[in-house]
């Protein structure tokens, strides 16, 4: 059981999304938000700017940090951002967190990374 009643919660929002839409996506961030903190995912704004193409959607089940830089115009959905990270990739393209990502429609190419 999560400490955290706000990651526990969208932890559950996304298996309902997944089971309702038969969403594959869904399931595998809830299983990678449900590992315990230290094997959790942290990846670097260089690191998305390295695997991203023009215009995709990018989902880091995990934290964004502010290592690096965005040369691209991406969506870029997580769990958290650093407050550096967040910056970043407004100035840009767009930050979603996840509970924002599940109230709207994904378009597009979307790519884990992680």
């Amino acid at each position: 059981m999560k400490s955290n009643p706000e990651l526990q919660k969208t932890i559950e929002t996304l298996r309902k999304k997944a089971y309702d839409e038969k969403s594959n996506l869904w399931l595998r961030i809830a299983e990678d938000l449900e590992k315990p903190s230290r094997q959790r995912i942290a990846v670097n704004v260089s690191r998305i700017n390295r695997v991203a193409k023009e215009g995709e959607t990018i989902i880091v089940p995990g934290k964004v940090l502010a290592s690096g830089d965005l040369e691209k115009n991406v969506t870029v959905i997580a769990w958290q951002f650093s407050n550096s990270a967040l910056k970043k990739i407004s100035e840009k393209g767009k930050a979603l967190s996840l509970k924002e990502a599940l109230k709207s429609k994904l378009e597009g190419k979307i790519r884990i990374v992680g």
